[in-house]
Formats: structure tokens, sequence, C-alpha cells
């Protein structure tokens, strides 16, 4: 996978991109990063990315020049066509689902903003996806960005050691994650369940499914509305309703 980042400040990315399993991932030739401060393409001699927005108002508003011309040369030197995100607090809620498929993509170019906002040509004719991160405001889509980016990343196959890792991790099922411990199996009179320590894989399993149930049912339970629960969880899930 290709990933471009357009940005203003492209220093806020290299500690990101170089320590960690992005890191990795680059080690591994799964993904290459590309930073490109915008700045670079703009036509204005004094080289201004931003102007007051027409009719008036608060703030400032990027420009649409530098962002095409950056855009159109990565696409050429390329020769690709990328999935162009821009990062804003008007796109869609970020979620797993997202995730796994854009990691699924071979390039990807990340538009992070700054100021008011965009001028809405960049919206119009560049982007094929809006990215909010959350019901809040940034100073910038740089933040953002490196979210989105580590959460592809870690999904492209071969960069987590355990395959398995990220088909169980929370919101890829459906549910929130069951509990996890590990030695020592006491711990200042904390000891971990007994079941974890039987050896049995098929109790196990069902610790854990009824474990993700529980805790999906105390803290998101609104995910339980789109959840295809099976005519045992559903059992499971009534028995835990009942005990409170």
């Amino acid at each position: 996978m290709r990933i471009d980042i357009l940005t203003l400040f492209p220093n806020m990315f290299t500690g990101v991109i170089n320590e960690s399993i992005l890191k990795k991932a680059m080690e591994l030739g799964k993904v290459q990063y590309h930073i490109t401060n915008f700045r670079d393409f703009s036509t204005d001699k004094h080289q201004a990315v931003d102007d007051y927005p027409y009719g008036g108002g608060a703030g400032m508003v990027l420009k649409p020049e530098p962002i095409f011309h950056a855009v159109e040369h990565i696409k050429s030197v390329t020769n690709s066509s990328p999935r162009v995100i821009l990062l804003c607090p008007q796109g869609e809620r970020y979620t797993q689902k997202k995730a796994e498929q854009l990691a699924k993509e071979e390039h990807l170019l990340f538009i992070c903003g700054h100021y008011e906002g965009y001028d809405e040509r960049i919206r119009e004719n560049l982007v094929t996806d809006e990215i909010s991160i959350g019901d809040f405001v940034l100073t910038g889509g740089e933040l953002a960005a490196m979210v989105v980016v580590d959460s592809i990343v870690r999904l492209l196959p071969g960069v987590l050691g355990n395959e398995d890792s990220p088909v169980l991790d929370s919101f890829s099922t459906g549910l929130l994650e069951h509990p996890h411990y590990t030695r020592p199996a006491k711990f200042r009179g904390m000891r971990v369940p007994d079941v974890l320590l039987s050896g049995n894989h098929k109790l196990i399993d069902e610790w854990r499914r009824k474990q993700s149930l529980k805790r999906t049912l105390e803290r998101r339970p609104d995910l339980l509305e789109s959840y295809p629960l099976t005519e045992q969880e559903i059992e499971w899930l009534n028995e835990l309703k009942r005990n409170g």
C-alpha cells in the first residue's frame, strides 16, 4: 500500500510513522509513506494557502489551487487513482468497518485541513471519502489522519505477529472484545478466572463469547441492535439481563 498525506505540518508525522507497528509495516515492505507539504504547490508569491471567505465570516479558508496541484502531481507520478480522504468533522463517523474497507486499497491519499475549512470545490471535485473520528473539532486534520492510518496499516496482511489479532479486535466481530489476563495467576488477592486455567478450550471459548456479550451489553448496547445473534447468544443474553 502507498499512503500519501498532504499537510502543512509534515514534521508532525515523523515520530508517528517511525515507531511501533507503522514502522514495522514499512520495514516489512507492506506500506510506503509519502508526506507532502502542500504549501510547496502554492502559486502565490508568498506561498499562501488560505484566504478570507467570500461573503465574510470568521477564520480563513484553504484555497483550492495548492491542494488541486498537489493531488494532481501525486496522481501523475504514481499513475494511479487513489482514494482521496478528507479529514473533516463533517465527514462520516469512522468505524472499524471503514478501516477494513480502506485496508484493501492499494493507494490512499489523505488531506489534512487547517483553519476554518476547505474551499468547497476541493470536496466536490477531488475527494472520494470524508472522515470524522468523532463529534469534536481538532486544530487540524493531522491527528485524525494519524489515527486513521494506524487503524488501517495494522490490518495489512503480515503486519501483526498474530493473524487472528485484527479479526478478534473489538468492533471487528461486531461486539466488544472479552477481558484478557496473563501471569501471575494471582496478584494482590485478585485471581484469574479458573476457566482460563482449565485447559478446556471449549469452555474457554464459551466463557469468552459470554464475556464479550456481557461487556457489549454493559458498555455499548447499541451494537447489539445490528449484531446477528445466534440462538445460543440470545439465550446467554437473556440470562445476563435476568441477572442484572
